[in-house]
């Protein structure tokens, strides 16, 4: 029987280390960023944005000591770096060590940026981004540049920038949406024209997407559709305001919907759940509990119907397998709109042998339990069942 046509891979980039940490309240210690690098190379990203090394001697070392830990191989690592030389020869000696490295130079190209925070204007800013890409390329053989806020950049002079600087040797072009400004029709068309453009440059589009409409999955997966086969994002989706793209959804999108995106990724699905519980405790930033994915509740059912298919076939309301994340929590929540089926389900886990009697006394307990405590754990249960087991033994009858 002959297997599936391969499909096109779409690199990820994960720059949880850099403008994850860049959430409000986060700070990762070097040896921090350590433990969650050497998890990210087993999750799969190719490319570990690993920290922006001028920033502090601190940072620096963060940085060195990711790039000395895959100076035999493994996902390339990546030092953010402005546009000025001081900060790329710093993003160099930081990631030096590394058997693949890259430099990611910025330049904000959007009028209000340019006017308002760099002060430069639209010459001296092409000018610039040229000179600093060439620079780096001198450094590494890989330099990715961004044009800073491009969604709110003047289509015209986005593209003369971009032009400059794959001339100059940009090897990867990363369009970001900076303020998560776009909608997916409008990054879309813009990804698609940047791949259009540049196909015969033969560098790579990247797509950058912030979540301040809640829109940076939608768009990285419409800059994926467009061309892109470069996305960047972080793990739990942190990062500046609301956020990033969310790696683990963007990343179970792409391979749920194959059928439909045509693309995959090398990411290996079942450590998302424990990435994203290690970058939970190195951060301290919390993961909500509905969160998509690697939520406590992704996997959970507490309405009798959805218990009673859940039970039968888990894809009648799972479209995610829970074992392809590394989810191997309970999934069945007892509480007030909980099934017969449910309660069986969870007296028989717990060894407890039933009897449709004992069912139609004890659901009657469990929901009004419920009630007052939201939901039914396995110990509450176990004195539920042990109260009416006495109860039970009152008119006769055994406990099992």
């Amino acid at each position: 029987m002959p297997s599936d046509p391969p499909v096109p891979v779409v690199r990820v980039f994960d720059t949880t280390l850099r403008d994850g940490e860049q959430s409000p309240g986060c700070a990762l210690t070097p040896a921090a960023k350590l433990a969650v690098a050497r998890q990210l190379a087993r999750l799969g990203v190719d490319v570990i944005e690993a920290g922006f090394p001028v920033s502090s001697p601190a940072e620096f070392e963060a940085v060195h000591a990711v790039a000395r830990e895959f100076e035999s191989g493994g996902p390339v690592v990546c030092a953010m770096a402005r546009a000025s030389r001081a900060d790329i020869d710093r993003g160099a000696e930081a990631v030096a060590p590394a058997a693949r490295h890259r430099i990611h130079t910025f330049l904000a190209t959007s009028d209000v940026h340019l006017r308002h925070k760099l002060h430069l204007d639209r010459d001296q800013a092409i000018r610039t981004a040229a000179a600093m890409v060439r620079h780096a390329r001198t450094l590494v053989s890989e330099v990715q540049f961004s044009p800073e806020d491009a969604t709110r950049t003047a289509p015209d002079f986005l593209f003369a920038v971009l032009d400059q600087v794959v001339e100059a040797g940009a090897t990867v072009l990363n369009i970001p949406d900076t303020v998560g400004y776009a909608t997916p029709d409008e990054y879309g068309a813009l990804i698609g024209a940047v791949v259009d453009r540049y196909a015969s440059a033969r560098v790579t589009v990247s797509a950058h997407c912030h979540d301040d409409l809640g829109l940076a999955v939608a768009n990285s997966i419409t800059a994926v559709r467009a061309g892109a086969r470069q996305v960047e994002c972080t793990i739990n989706g942190i990062g500046e305001r609301a956020g990033n793209a969310a790696l683990e959804e963007l990343v179970m999108a792409l391979r749920t919907r194959r059928d439909r995106l045509g693309v995959d990724t090398a990411i290996d699905a079942r450590e998302l759940i424990r990435t994203s519980r290690l970058v939970e405790r190195r951060t301290g930033l919390r993961v909500p509990a509905n969160k998509a994915v690697v939520g406590k509740n992704a996997f959970a059912h507490q309405s009798g119907i959805h218990q009673a298919g859940v039970l039968e076939d888990p894809a009648t309301y799972e479209i995610i397998p829970r074992s392809a994340v590394g989810f191997d929590g309970e999934s069945i929540v007892l509480g007030k709109l909980s099934g017969r089926r449910a309660l069986r389900a969870r007296l028989q886990r717990l060894g407890v042998d039933t009897s449709e009697a004992l069912l139609d006394r004890l659901l009657p307990l469990v929901k009004a339990v419920a009630e007052t405590e939201r939901s039914v754990t396995d110990r509450r249960l176990r004195d539920l069942l042990a109260g009416e087991q006495v109860a039970g033994n009152g008119r006769g009858e055994h406990a099992h």
